[in-house]
């Protein structure tokens, strides 16, 4: 054997957790996209349903704090402001990679059971927050609209699933050592 294939199976063999949870990752990922580009999308229906809800939720959300906030399938309006929700927005590459990488991870399938659905409903908030504000600064400050969209909201958003999958790796699995603040 080579020494360069000697130095790959060392590595491979020392790292061999953090490479089987790649190829699930990857493999995750492949699953995911033959199912979603090859049936989903074209299907839509996923996506819509997904969309009309993340608005009705922002609308909700809203309607508490603003007078005139109308909600029409996935756009939502506060006085003449109004964002729309796109397959892009509405949070499902997010969920699915969430999803993806709890399933991908090592743990209990009894605690994620109860982890998915906990993760996926705390995602689906930040967008509706993240929509809430990002209506809010279509209507007061439309010039700073594009640079909030574009980076500073989806920022917020992927802390928060980064948070998610750091407290998977600390309570995903039997022994995992529980983090004490200091």
């Amino acid at each position: 054997m080579s020494s360069s294939a000697a130095t790959a199976q060392r590595l491979l063999g020392s790292h061999k957790t953090l490479v089987l949870f790649l190829a699930k990752m990857v493999a995750a990922y492949a699953v995911w996209f033959v199912i979603y580009d090859l049936w989903l999308l074209p299907d839509g229906r996923l996506d819509e349903w997904l969309s009309v809800h993340v608005a009705s939720w922002t609308g909700g959300l809203m309607r508490p704090f603003f007078d005139g906030i109308v909600v029409d399938q996935r756009t939502v309006w506060l006085n003449q402001a109004g964002i729309f929700i796109e397959d892009g927005c509405n949070g499902l590459s997010a969920l699915s990679l969430f999803v993806g990488f709890v399933l991908a991870y090592p743990g209990e399938w009894s605690r994620r059971a109860l982890f998915i659905p906990a993760g996926l409903a705390l995602i689906v908030a930040t967008n509706v927050i993240r929509c809430a504000s990002l209506l809010v600064i279509s209507d007061r400050w439309p010039e700073v609209f594009d640079s909030v969209h574009g980076f500073h909201a989806l920022f917020v958003f992927y802390v928060v699933i980064f948070g998610l999958w750091v407290a998977w790796t600390h309570i995903g699995e039997r022994n995992a050592t529980p983090v004490v603040a200091a």
